[in-house]
């Protein structure tokens, strides 16, 4: 045991159940930050379908208009497309999207 001689300062009767107590805390406060963090979990544990989530929140989340996001397309003559994404705070950015280029084949010839 690398450690005997912390039993010759601590006595046993002290030092296990103040390790077990000192791991069973944290695992407490591991397992309350991941049930207060997310939605998932709780819903896991009270036997709701997953992928259920907050339905409200998500709706208030699609009709927020800080949070829309808005994109259009205008097709270029060479075959590209420039696509205009407006960010949600209101910054447009400008895409260009390329068609894949198509490369010759290899023939092999006998």
């Amino acid at each position: 045991m690398n450690n005997a001689k912390m039993w010759l300062v601590v006595k046993p009767t002290v030092g296990v159940p103040l390790f077990l107590s000192a791991v069973a805390v944290g695992s407490f406060a591991v397992h309350v930050a991941v049930l207060s963090n997310t939605s998932w979990v709780s819903d896991f544990l009270s036997g709701k379908e997953l992928g259920a989530g907050d339905m409200e929140a998500s709706a208030a989340m699609l009709t927020d208009p800080d949070t829309a996001k808005a994109a259009y397309v205008i097709p270029a003559t060479d075959g590209s497309r420039n696509v205009t994404i407006i960010m949600p705070d209101g910054t447009p950015v400008q895409a260009t999207l390329k068609a894949p280029e198509i490369h010759a084949s290899l023939k092999i010839t006998e």
